[in-house]
């Protein structure tokens, strides 16, 4: 069920001044919240969180904390990160169980971009989305949206309700009947104006 792990140790002082103290020791301190059970304070290594949060995957799998006491299994929901230093000051994660139906933002990748029919007639892409809100069971989380983009010609868009979704997969969006456009490809712009528009004087 868990692609991921890191170790944990629990933290029973919360404010600024415990947190300073962990982050001088090495530490990110985190919570962990959610199934029913109350929030609890835990502290991890940085130096495992500088490996982990490079690979993509680990924002869409589950992840064992191992504590002294049990493992807990979880998806990231938040990271705060230093306001000018590429450091992490606080994670929040989200307890899961296998089975359960979970909600979380995942990427746009776009496919074919190379031989989309319309770029290389002359056209422009517009991403109108680059993340898509999910719901999945936790072991069926895709990674990312795959859209293909090979046959999109000059004028035309693809909208949320023309995706092929893995098994399991629902799009938060078109729950509530909002078929979002994805991308597009427009005519290029000629002179700052779009062809066969006329440029407006100035006054």
């Amino acid at each position: 069920m868990t692609d991921f792990a890191l170790n944990a140790r629990p933290r029973e002082e919360n404010g600024r001044r415990p947190s300073r103290r962990l982050r001088r020791e090495g530490l990110v301190p985190a919570v962990v919240y959610g199934d029913g059970k109350p929030a609890r304070g835990i502290a991890l290594e940085a130096r495992e969180l500088r490996k982990l949060l490079p690979d993509d995957r680990a924002y869409t799998h589950i992840i064992a904390l191992h504590l002294p006491d049990g493992t807990e299994t979880a998806l990231i929901r938040d990271i705060q990160m230093h306001p000018y230093k590429e450091e992490v000051v606080h994670m929040d994660f989200l307890r899961v169980h296998a089975g359960e139906r979970v909600t979380l933002h995942v990427p746009v990748h776009l496919l074919g971009e190379a031989q989309c029919v319309g770029l290389k007639a002359g056209g422009v892409l517009h991403r109108a989305v680059v993340e898509l809100e999910v719901e999945a069971p936790v072991d069926r989380l895709p990674e990312a949206i795959e859209v293909d983009i090979r046959n999109l010609q000059i004028g035309e868009s693809l909208h949320l309700s023309q995706l092929t979704l893995p098994a399991g997969v629902q799009l938060l969006a078109l729950k509530h009947e909002d078929d979002k456009e994805l991308v597009s490809v427009h005519s290029a712009r000629i002179g700052g104006e779009e062809e066969g528009e006329e440029a407006t004087p100035a006054s």
